[in-house]
């Protein structure tokens, strides 16, 4: 991962609930973890509390302040 990168939140939105994708996710420096629904309106509605959380909830440092 590059420093200018180093502080963009990652998210894995997968259909994978395996223990072991999830434990190599965390170990690979992923903020989250989803599994994503199958049903389409599922998963508008995840996309969007994933995006809400990361852009209205989250505090990230700011692009000058990076690494």
């Amino acid at each position: 991962m590059t420093r200018s990168c180093a502080a963009s939140p990652v998210v894995v939105l997968t259909t994978s609930e395996a223990e072991e994708d999830i434990m190599r996710s965390y170990h690979l420096h992923a903020n989250a973890y989803v599994s994503k629904p199958v049903d389409f309106d599922q998963f508008i509605r995840v996309v969007r509390q994933i995006d809400d959380f990361f852009v209205t909830v989250v505090k990230l440092p700011s692009t000058a302040n990076r690494f």
